[in-house]
C-alpha cells in the first residue's frame, strides 16, 4: 500500500492561484497513472486531470487552460497548478495513483482529500 498526502489547499479569491502537492509515502516501481479528482458539495466525484507514465495528459474541459499537472518522479510527487480559479472550482481535491506492484497486483491509491475554496 502507498499512502498519498495532499497539501497546498486553502481559501483564495477568484482569479487567484494555488498549487496542490501530492507526495507518495514511497517510491513506486511501476506507475500507470497519477491524477487529481475533485468532489463539490452535492456532486459526484469528477476527473480534473490524469497523467500517464508516458506523460500523456487528460484534462477536464472545465479546467483546460487554467490547470496544469506536473510530476517530480525523484521526489515521488505530483503537482496541480491551478490558475484563474473560479468559485466553481471549490471542492475537495483528491490525489490518485494507479500502479502495478512488484507482485503484479494493480493498485488504486487515494489521498484523503484537501479542501480548495474560491471566494467570489
Amino acid at each position: 500500500q502507498v499512502q498519498l498526502v495532499e497539501s497546498g489547499g486553502g481559501l483564495v479569491q477568484a482569479g487567484g492561484s494555488l498549487r496542490l502537492s501530492c507526495v507518495a509515502s514511497r517510491s513506486i516501481f511501476s506507475v500507470n497513472a497519477m491524477g487529481w479528482y475533485r468532489q463539490a458539495p452535492g456532486k459526484q466525484r469528477e476527473l480534473v486531470v490524469t497523467i500517464t507514465n508516458g506523460g500523456s495528459t487528460n484534462y477536464a474541459d472545465s479546467v483546460k487552460g487554467r490547470f496544469t499537472i506536473s510530476r517530480d518522479n525523484a521526489e515521488n510527487t505530483v503537482y496541480l497548478q491551478m490558475n484563474s480559479l473560479e468559485p466553481e472550482d471549490t471542492a475537495v481535491y483528491y490525489c490518485n495513483l494507479k500502479y502495478t506492484s512488484r507482485l503484479g497486483i494493480e493498485i488504486n491509491s487515494w489521498g484523503q482529500g484537501i479542501q480548495v475554496t474560491v471566494s467570489s
